[in-house]
């Protein structure tokens, strides 16, 4: 039986989408800091440090910003609820990057050096970001080939980011 569709203005579909976006900011993010950490060598405590910094002031930067268009918007502060709904989603975002720490884990207990725990994490960012463009457009009503052309363009993009990355750091 296939799953129900939401509509697009109700507040399931929002918060849904609003999901989606903190992930792709947040991996796009994380994917940033990964590829200029490779080019700086260092250690894996180092590297998760500056990774963990990063994804805690992208993830408060955006609770922020939602906060800042809900008072723009609507004229008060969100109340309860809608505060709480915006720090699950927020803090929703952090699956999208749950590998690349555990990838520095392993590299800090020994078992992976840091460059193949951070080439690791490219990959994986990477692969994150197809997750994510799939689970966008899966429910969408277009056609098959309409909805491969936006998955591949989020790869190219992602691709790109890579591509001027590396090139930055050397």
């Amino acid at each position: 039986m296939a799953e129900p569709r939401a509509e697009s203005g109700s507040e399931d579909a929002r918060e849904r989408a609003a999901r989606l976006k903190e992930r792709v900011y947040l991996t796009f993010t994380a994917l940033a800091v990964v590829l200029a950490l490779r080019s700086h060598g260092g250690e894996a405590g180092e590297a998760a440090a500056v990774l963990l910094i990063t994804v805690t002031g992208t993830l408060l930067a955006v609770l922020v910003a939602d906060i800042v268009s809900h008072l723009a918007v609507h004229a008060v502060l969100p109340d309860r609820a809608e505060f709480g709904r915006m720090v699950r989603v927020t803090a929703g975002a952090l699956g999208a990057v749950t590998l690349p720490f555990v990838f520095l884990g392993l590299a800090a207990a020994g078992v992976w050096r840091v460059e193949a725990a951070l080439k690791g994490s490219t990959i994986a960012l990477v692969s994150a970001l197809a997750a994510i463009g799939y689970l966008a457009v899966r429910r969408v009503r277009l056609p098959a080939w309409q909805r491969l052309i936006v998955l591949g363009a989020e790869l190219a993009l992602g691709a790109a980011v890579v591509g001027l990355e590396l090139p930055a750091h050397g």
